[in-house]
């Protein structure tokens, strides 16, 4: 069973800057890919930015020169770090890690219970 857990979200003013925090716990035995999803009311759910496990990133075009992801592969955490804020950053974000188990051979997406990061204007 593997749990993430995530930190870090909340409200913050247009401008400001929130770093969003995931560490996958349980009996996770490999990290591949890590990253950050959001969903804004209404809207689908939308990629914002991932790492592979050699330290390639993308990023949504919306948030590139913005967000910086990161991760901690000892600590299988991974990390946003959100600055210049815009109202339109307003959603609830996802964490998602792609990763086996001791037990599996397979990788499967796991998914955190999501964080509420709100923007002011």
């Amino acid at each position: 069973q593997v749990h993430l857990v995530e930190s870090g979200g909340g409200l913050v003013q247009a401008g400001g800057s929130l770093r969003l925090s995931c560490a996958a716990s349980g009996s996770i035995y490999r990290a591949n890919t890590m990253g950050w999803y959001r969903q804004a009311p209404g809207k689908q759910r939308e990629l914002v930015a991932v790492i592979t496990s050699g330290g390639t990133t993308n990023y949504a075009d919306s948030v590139k020169g913005r967000f910086t992801v990161s991760r901690d592969n000892a600590k299988n955490t991974v990390y946003l770090q959100m600055n210049s804020l815009k109202p339109e950053d307003t959603a609830v974000y996802y964490c998602m890690v792609n990763g086996r188990t001791y037990s599996s051979i397979h990788f499967l997406d796991y998914w955190g219970q999501g964080t509420q990061v709100t923007v002011s204007s």
